[in-house]
């Protein structure tokens, strides 16, 4: 019964959102207030010992709103680059640099939807992938709701590895396996069922864009060109940079494929060439003397400054020395790194990105003041959402579930990668679910005398899966693009994907410990 009580607030977001289709910040405010009384009335919460049912609200609501102001602030200037991209003509210009590069647009939205939602995973992490790639996809003509999910699934396949190892490296405190040991084991997951999210993405980029044809090629070329180095840098040197390093090696040979096809197509005469124009938005400013470096510029600060922070110890232990932390009485708390956080990263390629591309000071204040405006309803959303993530581990109830699914004995390697994404599902961040299940998936594979790596890469896999329903995620995709309140359209997108891949990564991780 306590293992029905437990899941009852999982399942009634998923309800409110999917079906009854409910925006974000409704199905969140009033599943929020349902686990609080659940969590008092069922498990205790507030009764034991050194806390009251009023330190803990307040200990749980206190940490749902430095979460959530610390997700805004990546949202806020990804949103400032994207309208100051608008008003200055640079979101038309790169679209036509995208054409020159290769005149079908759908293999521009594969270059942003799979290497560069790739690239900022490894790198920045976050929500930092969608919040740029989705608001490009959607400038350089792809409608909303395929932008967001395309770049959900797309960045998906490093969430693994995420910000320079960051969600392996924490796994590792937690077991006695080395970090190059846990990447081995992580990395296998993706290799084998990562050619799944390139799938999806290459069908909701050809729905967008009325057609596949020829697109399936290009797909599996993209899967090659990333997985490939990935794997070998995974397998070989370790969880910092699969992702990073993986996405970097497979623009440039995706790229290069481009070219030499585009050339063929010119010499033929454009033979055999199916062409879908994209619908610009009427808001983009087309300016001709704009080059296309400096109307890249935002983005290229970003790569710059990412690389420099995340790859050059000196400067990455210095930034990572400043931090703000905050502890409650109750045992609550939080803490951020505010130099190194992307939101210093996004706003520096924000107003840089402006001096290059000399924007007016009324540009630059309109897309900033554009962009803030939209934060309101956006908070709200990722306050009850994180409630809700908050007072189920607080008060037990996702303790009570991963216990209900230790149970299930030999059967376990099937389920392990469901525990890693039910982690993320509520946290919305793939360390998170390492460090809240990790010691679950050594345990109990000790208990069982099962083998260890297989179960932690399974769960680390999990994780990544877990991240593109994460309902706070999708909260901060969709307000990069205008869909503020239709979070379960995109649930509903991207859910069966997630299930998928859960049922596959389960067989597999029982595959592996036979």
């Amino acid at each position: 019964m306590q293992t029905l009580l437990a899941l009852a607030p999982v399942l009634l977001v998923l309800v409110l959102m999917t079906i009854a289709g409910w925006s974000a910040a409704r199905a969140g405010i009033v599943t929020a207030l349902a686990t609080l009384v659940l969590a008092a009335v069922a498990f205790g919460f507030g009764s034991g010992e050194g806390i009251t049912l009023v330190e803990g609200i307040g200990g749980v609501l206190a940490e749902a709103g430095f979460i959530a102001l610390t997700v805004v602030g990546i949202i806020g200037p990804a949103l400032g680059i994207h309208y100051l991209q608008r008003s200055t003509g640079a979101a038309a210009r790169l679209r036509h640099a995208l054409t020159l590069l290769h005149p079908d647009p759908r293999l521009g939205a594969i270059l942003v939807a799979w290497f560069f939602a790739l690239f900022l995973e490894g790198a920045a992490g976050f929500g930092t992938p969608v919040a740029l790639a989705a608001p490009f996809l959607v400038a350089a003509g792809m409608p909303a709701l395929p932008a967001v999910t395309a770049a959900m699934v797309g960045h998906a396949a490093g969430v693994s590895f995420g910000a320079v190892g960051t969600p392996v490296l924490a796994q590792s405190t937690l077991v006695a396996d080395t970090p190059a040991e846990l990447a081995r084991a992580t990395v296998v997951y993706p290799l084998v069922l990562g050619v799944v999210l390139t799938g999806v993405m290459i069908v909701v980029i050809g729905r967008a864009y009325g057609h596949h044809r020829g697109l399936w090629r290009w797909g599996l070329l993209a899967a090659v060109c990333f997985f490939v180095p990935f794997g070998l840098i995974g397998w070989l040197l370790g969880p910092e940079l699969p992702t990073l390093g993986g996405a970097l090696v497979g623009v440039l040979l995706f790229s290069v494929v481009l070219v030499r096809h585009r050339r063929r197509i010119h010499a033929a005469g454009g033979a055999g060439l199916v062409v879908t124009h994209p619908h610009p938005d009427a808001r983009d400013v087309a300016t001709a003397d704009l080059s296309v470096l400096r109307a890249a510029a935002p983005y290229l600060v970003l790569v710059a400054v990412v690389l420099l922070t995340r790859l050059v110890p000196p400067l990455r232990e210095a930034l990572q020395g400043v931090e703000l932390a905050w502890q409650l009485p109750a045992g609550f708390g939080g803490s951020v790194q505010p130099l190194y956080h992307p939101t210093a990263l996004l706003t520096v390629a924000f107003i840089v990105g402006a001096i290059i591309q000399r924007a007016s000071w009324r540009r630059v204040r309109i897309a900033f003041v554009t962009a803030t405006l939209q934060l309101g309803p956006v908070i709200v959303a990722l306050v009850a959402m994180i409630t809700i993530a908050r007072t189920m581990s607080a008060s037990g109830m996702t303790a009570q579930l991963a216990l209900a699914a230790a149970s299930l004995g030999l059967a376990w390697p099937l389920f392990t990668v469901l525990v890693g994404a039910f982690g993320a599902f509520i946290t919305g961040s793939a360390t998170a679910s390492n460090l809240l299940f990790t010691d679950l998936q050594s345990s109990t594979a000790r208990a069982l005398a099962l083998p260890e790596l297989p179960l932690l890469g399974a769960q680390g896999f999990g994780a990544a899966v877990g991240n593109i329903m994460a309902p706070h995620n999708i909260v901060a995709a969709v307000a990069t693009v205008g869909l503020v309140g239709q979070e379960g359209r995109v649930l509903r997108s991207t859910v069966p994907t997630a299930l998928v891949l859960i049922a596959l990564g389960g067989v597999l991780a029982l595959l592996l410990v036979l």
